[in-house]
């Protein structure tokens, strides 16, 4: 056998060489012929000095292609991290083999579906099941406790990544809170950290992967409506219908014809369908020129956002949360195109309807095994079986008892392996990256600060524009915080130069709002401004300025004025120096108009509704209330004297001077007198009306230079427990701190030193011999003895003394005791009382005064043979 083999091959070697080669035959063949073609193509190709000087010059333009670098794999330090991030317990291993066979029967049943994300990578590489990652914490800060708090903040907290590339699964995920520390992360890893929140809060959150559309994988809102310029849908009251109560009047019969009104009716509504037809039809259009490019990549865009289902924390219909913006979705929303698992803490669903029409129609019942497939058998979401007939129900009943003797055990989720989230207060205050963001909408840009972070207080500002470039500015809100002078809004709108501030409760003027021209801030221009009519005690609600008017507005005044109006002349010009008084260069006023509302308690004859002092004309014109039988009001007409503009003159009066227009025929005539009080009452209100006036001239200038100084150095309120930003709460604890050492360093020195008046006695020598050892010890010893017996001394006198006055008083009681008055007697015992508990204290002071005295005597005995000066002698 092994003959043949090797002849086989001898045979095989010498055919490949007697082979030849088709290709080099024909090219011997035709040498000839191809030496002379590549000649005559040599001297065609032959280059001109131009095209080679052309060659030389292009030869010198050297381009090298960039190469791709590999994208550094981030290192995390082991030493900051748990052992449960760099290793499995025996239970999480369990759990990864249980979610391997779910994912080899998953992928042999459905082999047309993308593979599921179960089992990513953490930090340091280590398979860890998606459910495990969620760590529910409950972070102390009230913003977060809701869900639209808690979305807002993780969506400007973080920066978000794309997924690389957008149709495949993310190989990692990172924990929510190593999340919290780098302060950003692709959806995954954002839906991770914001159901963390939700759950630990109380909703019924899951995590979501499935496909979105382009515009939401990517954060792109440009297409989209700013949700601080939607408006609040406006809950309509439903109109309570009157109750016909039995003798009320009937209404007037309508005479109007039944068949006109059905065809005004008609008219109005084909008018109105007319109208919103045109308005979708221009909305439609606008839709079409602003629909975004097509993507190439629709329907495979991979996306995780969060769902919560309605039932717990009182949320009545199930919604989604886009994590990138922390905005609400619907159900049925069209940004989302597919979904194919949901999980929590507890559990992992696969999704198993049809996708082909995105989320629409789809049911979150996740109890229902034939819509969502479960991992874990001991699902929470569990199926509710109603029996059809008694005997079921009796079977069911049995079968309870029988499952007490035999549990069925199911594989349980394990403990989270991710650490506590942690959020420092003033992380959370920073709320953005670096303090600030941005973003982008339709026509719009909204900037985001952190509180404290600029000077001003600014917190977020809101620039709305013409165009979708962004460069033909028409609005801009701007919205404050933590400021001392309590603006918390303004707003400026760049078409009409108009701008408008917004306060808070608490100026000292109690300004509520402020609209002026911004290229006229200064005083006597256009100029709104609202109080808080409340806190004022001229009622102000409003004053309304222009140059040449004033118009104020109040409310729930005792005198029942509710409107005030001033039309001013222009100023003269005058020639020379300017006079020194301020009142010289004020306006001056040509009419004054006051309007007061009903004051019951006086005829409506005789009450004012509406008083006119026409400066320029030297009128006072007055119009009453009109009577509820009346149609017309009264009228009266007062001319002012010549010298009314004289302090202390006395004013002339004729009957000319007044004019009166009566409703009621009958009623009696004023007479002169009368008429001639009401003057001078008119003219005091005039007077009193002008300085109202003036005030309110100077208050709006000072309101103006407060908002220039407040303006020009803006200061923030810091709260006293705020440590770290209240520095005037830091010098004051350091300066009780320094107090505090300085009494302690102080009460150090000042110990008492009971040798030091006996060695001064000595001359305070530096040695101290035995005998005046000896002599200090005796000295010192009898020194507080003396001290002693003199205090038990005191004690003992003031206790004889309150015991005389005692004995004393008991004495005049019994001289007089038959002819005292109840009074003098309680007074007595009273007195007997205080002096019996005073005597009894002393009584006690002086026992314990004899008892502490030998212990004493004795501890300084024993002080003194341990003093380092005398302890040598004794």
């Amino acid at each position: 056998m092994e003959g043949v083999v090797g002849e086989t091959e001898v045979l095989i070697e010498d055919a490949n060489k007697l082979e030849v080669d088709p290709i080099n035959e024909e090219s011997g063949i035709n040498a000839g012929e191809k030496g002379e073609d590549e000649e005559k193509a040599e001297d065609e190709n032959a280059l001109s000095e131009d095209a080679e000087a052309l060659a030389d010059e292009l030869a010198k333009i050297v381009v090298h292609a960039p190469v791709a670098e590999p994208t550094p794999r981030e290192v995390f330090d082991p030493a900051e991290f748990p052992s449960s991030y760099k290793d499995n317990l025996p239970k999480e291993k369990l759990v990864l083999q249980y979610a391997d066979n779910f994912r080899r029967q998953y992928v042999h049943l459905y082999r047309d579906r993308k593979p599921l994300f179960l089992n990513p990578l953490n930090e340091f590489y280590i398979d860890k099941l998606v459910c495990t990652t969620i760590r529910p914490t409950q972070l102390p800060y009230k913003e977060l406790y809701n869900w639209d708090g808690a979305a807002e903040f993780v969506a400007d907290y973080l920066n978000f990544q794309t997924l690389d590339p957008p149709y495949e699964l993310p190989k990692t995920l990172l924990s929510p809170s190593t999340v919290l520390k780098r302060q950003k992360g692709n959806c995954f890893e954002y839906s991770t950290l914001l159901c963390s929140l939700l759950i630990a809060a109380g909703y019924d959150a899951y995590v979501v992967s499935g496909y979105a559309t382009r515009e939401t994988c990517l954060a792109d809102e440009s297409r989209e409506i700013c949700p601080m310029l939607k408006k609040k849908e406006e809950t309509k009251e439903e109109e309570k219908k009157k109750e016909m109560k039995k003798y009320t009047v009937k209404p007037p019969r309508d005479l109007r014809s039944k068949f006109e009104l059905k065809q005004e009716r008609r008219r109005q509504e084909e008018r109105k369908a007319e109208e919103e037809k045109r308005k979708k039809e221009e909305e439609e259009r606008l839709a079409a020129l602003e629909m975004p490019p097509t993507d190439p990549l629709h329907g495979l865009r991979i996306h995780s956002w969060v769902l919560i289902l309605s039932g717990k924390r009182e949320v009545p219909e199930s919604f989604f949360i886009e994590p990138f913006t922390g905005l609400s979705h619907e159900v049925d929303s069209s940004n989302y195109l597919g979904i194919e698992s949901v999980w929590n803490n507890v559990n992992y669903w696969v999704n198993m309807q049809d996708c082909s029409d995105g989320v629409k129609g789809l049911s979150y019942d996740l109890g229902d095994c034939t819509m969502w497939e479960y991992m874990f058998p001991g699902v929470d979401k569990h199926l509710l079986q109603i029996p059809e007939t008694e005997e079921d129900l009796m079977d069911g009943l049995d079968d309870d008892e029988e499952s007490k003797d035999d549990v069925e055990k199911h594989l349980d989720m394990p403990p989270s392996w991710v650490e506590p989230l942690r959020l420092s207060l003033r992380d959370f205050e920073m709320r953005c990256p670096q303090g600030k963001k941005t973003k982008l909408y339709k026509r719009a840009k909204l900037e985001k600060f952190a509180h404290y972070l600029l000077n001003d207080g600014l917190v977020s500002r809101l620039s709305v524009y013409d165009d979708k470039e962004l460069t033909d500015l028409v609005l801009v809100k701007e919205y404050y915080a933590h400021r001392k002078d309590k603006l918390h809004t303004r707003v400026h709108n760049h078409r009409t130069g108009w701008v408008t501030e917004y306060f808070n409760p608490g100026r000292v003027k109690c300004v509520k709002e402020h609209q002026y021209k911004a290229s006229q801030p200064g005083p006597e221009n256009e100029r709104t401004m609202t109080f808080h009519n409340d806190a004022r005690v001229d009622g102000l609600v409003k004053r309304i300025e222009t140059p040449t008017e004033m118009t104020e507005h109040f409310k729930d005044r005792d005198d029942f004025l509710f409107y005030k109006h001033v039309v001013f002349n222009k100023r003269q010009k005058r020639f020379g120096p300017q006079e020194g008084s301020s009142s010289a260069n004020q306006r001056p006023i040509l009419k004054m108009t006051q309007k007061f509302h009903r004051n019951r308690s006086k005829p409506a004859n005789c009450d004012i509704a509406e008083l006119i002092f026409a400066m320029s004309e030297d009128k006072i014109f007055l119009t009453y209330h009109t009577e509820d039988k009346r149609i017309a009001s009264s009228t009266g007409e007062f001319n002012k004297p010549p010298n009314w503009e004289e302090k202390g003159a006395v004013l002339a009066w004729t009957p000319e001077m007044h004019q009166t227009f009566q409703v009621d025929p009958n009623a009696p005539s004023s007479k002169q007198v009368e008429l001639y009080q009401t003057l001078l009452e008119l003219l005091k209100a005039e007077e009193l009306c002008r300085e109202r006036l003036r005030e309110s001239e100077e208050e709006v200038k000072e309101i103006l230079d407060e908002r220039t100084k407040e303006e020009s150095d803006s200061e923030l309120e810091i709260s006293v427990y705020d440590t770290e930003r209240n520095e005037k709460a830091k010098k004051h604890r350091r300066e009780m701190e320094r107090l505090k050492l300085e009494e302690k360093m102080r009460k150090q020195e000042m110990e008492i030193d009971y040798l030091a008046p006996f060695l001064a006695q000595i001359g305070d020598p530096d040695k101290i011999s035995r005998t005046q050892a000896y002599k200090l010890k005796e000295d010192c010893l009898a020194d507080l003895k003396q001290r002693l017996i003199d205090k038990a001394n005191l004690i003992q006198a003031r206790f004889e003394k309150e015991t005389q006055e005692l004995q004393k008083k008991q004495g005049w009681y019994q001289q007089n005791q038959v002819s005292m008055q109840k009074d003098d007697e309680e007074e007595y015992l009273n007195y007997c009382s205080e002096a019996m508990f005073r005597i009894h204290i002393l009584e006690l002071r002086l026992n314990r005064h004899k008892e502490m005295a030998p212990h004493k005597y004795m501890a300084l005995e024993q002080k003194l043979r341990s003093d380092n000066r005398l302890s040598e002698y004794f």
